[in-house]
């Protein structure tokens, strides 16, 4: 694989990288068949690897940690922070208790010294984002994390932190990791050029939709549907307005000669904002199957018919696996109480 810079850190990493969620109770629970999957991926040209610390309550930050031995030289080593670590409320989210607390964890469940790419997994609205700039800030300082990156983050939170970070000399957020498939293209409006302008690296999550876009899950199939994606995406992945979307897409991906997997793979490449599209397999198959689609380019002519069943900047469908964020979730922030409007 030709590898791309990752923004402005001077790391290079490869345009798949590999995601580890199904490591563990949500997809694959075989620690030993995890580590094979890893080692097969790292020798296909991969040396770029995504996980949290949520994943499987930290289970998969272990199997990782156990696959990495004698290898971790050979991988550029990303994980998150901020999900719920148990009940305790302050073993989540931005603070400067948490993230010191989080990132020992996540190093020891990694069993690493450093890790290369610390990345906050959703914005915490509860904490200032110069509280938590200042604290990654310290962790870089200290040698334990090489590069700060954020997840989901809304392009107002990302020009906010960079302002932040100019204003006050601390540490910068070097990525940014959102969803991004042909059926979820609303970053293409704002948080794509945002992270192009403060040259950032953007490492895309669920470039397959889920799988819709592997063209398995269409009316009459039966593809077995993970853990993961049974609790998550329910809606997802049962609405019609997709459905109708990955319909109008197989004909293309036929009259191409290319599988759906790679036409939805090969799209979300194509972006020039994009540095790394994350994949997650749970089989050597699934793994050899988008390993086999890396160097695919697809024509101008088959962007522009993908363009016409997915206008740009859009997103088709029910969105329930991306963050949404307070201001949309919270209904306190989007209208008046019946007092208020009764006062007015």
């Amino acid at each position: 694989m030709k590898m791309r810079p990752l923004g402005r850190t001077g790391l290079q990493v490869s345009p798949y990288c590999l995601g580890t969620m199904m490591f563990g109770p949500l997809g694959n629970p075989d620690p030993d068949d995890c580590a094979r999957i890893l080692h097969r991926a790292l020798d296909g040209g991969i040396n770029f690897v995504d996980t949290a610390d949520v994943y499987g309550g930290g289970e998969t930050e272990v199997i990782l940690g156990k696959a990495l031995t004698g290898r971790r030289d050979d991988v550029v080593l990303a994980t998150k922070f901020s999900g719920p670590m148990g009940d305790d409320p302050n073993r989540r989210g931005a603070s400067r208790r948490w993230i010191v607390t989080a990132v020992e964890d996540s190093l020891r469940r990694l069993n690493v010294d450093h890790i290369d790419l610390y990345q906050i997994h959703h914005f915490d609205p509860a904490t200032d984002l110069e509280e938590t700039l200042s604290a990654l800030t310290d962790l870089l300082t200290a040698g334990k994390i090489r590069a700060v990156g954020s997840s989901s983050f809304l392009a107002s939170d990302i020009v906010e932190a960079q302002w932040i970070s100019q204003r006050n000399g601390l540490a910068r957020l070097r990525t940014e990791q959102p969803s991004y498939s042909i059926l979820a293209r609303g970053i293409e409006r704002d948080i794509l050029p945002v992270c192009h302008r403060y040259g950032m690296g953007v490492l895309t999550w669920s470039p397959l939709a889920w799988g819709l876009l592997t063209g398995k899950h269409r009316p009459g199939q039966n593809a077995k549907v993970s853990p993961g994606r049974a609790k998550w995406g329910p809606q997802h992945m049962s609405d019609q307005n997709k459905a109708a979307a990955v319909e109008q897409l197989v004909p293309v991906a036929e009259q191409a000669g290319i599988s759906m997997t790679h036409l939805a793979m090969a799209f979300t490449m194509a972006h020039p904002a994009v540095t790394s599209a994350i994949i997650g397999p749970r089989t050597f198959d699934q793994l050899d199957d988008l390993l086999a689609g890396a160097d695919l380019s697809l024509s101008d002519d088959i962007l522009d018919r993908i363009d016409e069943i997915a206008p740009p900047g859009t997103d088709i469908g029910v969105s329930e696996v991306s963050y949404v964020p307070p201001s949309l979730s919270n209904t306190t922030l989007r209208r008046h109480s019946i007092s208020d409007r009764a006062a007015a």
